[in-house]
């Protein structure tokens, strides 16, 4: 497949050039334009014909939103990855209507921004090798894969005790655990920060967590561990 072309709809200069540089850093990827208004997007999306926009949702002009509906309300084919401040769940839920690809929560670290345009550019892949779709490919598409973890019979990684591990996962699907970090899960289970450390990094490796940032009120951010959506 040819190189997937970008288009940035961004209105902070800054963000929008540290998202191209991101891009740039991942194969496969190639930033065709970078708009800082609504207005400059829907001239570009034009002239440019891009098959993905990377696109914000704040402008002073206008709403990423509103624009979104818009693209789609013109039957355009291509894709959108929101990236944004927002965090209300009307904004997902909007989204997911809009049929946007992946919803990314600034600040965006490289890692969640690599992985947001592999899974797109890997979701692009099959959908070009496709034939005659049967169901099992529909399901692939259409239904995202269990978030399993290995069973007290299966082998886990060295230094991660499967004993230890099914007290943590048990913490975690205990409705009353909400968001923790590493300090607080090694009081809770007994052992030290750097271990709980090991074991949390292990369980967003397998899908089980997801980790947020926890800015507070000073000093460097927190990791934050909650169960995955």
């Amino acid at each position: 497949m040819d190189l997937i072309e970008v288009l940035i709809v961004e209105d902070n200069h800054k963000i929008s050039k540290t998202h191209q540089a991101f891009v740039e850093k991942l194969e496969g990827f190639k930033v065709t334009g970078v708009a800082n208004t609504i207005e400059d997007a829907r001239l570009l999306l034009s002239t440019l014909q891009p098959d993905l926009i990377l696109l914000d949702i704040y402008f002073p002009e206008s709403s990423g939103m509103e624009y979104l509906k818009e693209i789609r309300s013109q039957n355009n084919p291509v894709d959108v990855i929101l990236i944004t401040a927002a965090k209300e769940v009307e904004m997902l839920h909007n989204a997911l209507h809009g049929g946007a690809f992946d919803y990314m929560i600034k600040p965006v670290f490289f890692k969640r921004f690599e992985e947001s345009l592999t899974s797109y550019r890997n979701h692009r892949r099959q959908l070009h090798l496709l034939g005659n779709m049967t169901q099992e490919d529909a399901n692939r598409f259409f239904r995202k894969p269990e978030k399993t973890l290995p069973t007290s019979g299966e082998e886990t990684p060295k230094g991660i005790d499967p004993v230890t591990l099914k007290t943590i996962t048990e913490l975690f699907r205990d409705k009353g655990t909400v968001s923790i970090g590493a300090e607080e899960l090694g009081k809770r289970v007994g052992i030290s920060r750097t271990t709980a450390r090991k074991y949390l990094e292990y369980l967003t490796g397998t899908g089980f967590l997801e980790v947020t940032l926890d800015y507070g009120t000073k000093g460097r951010p927190e990791r934050k561990y909650k169960p995955a959506e």
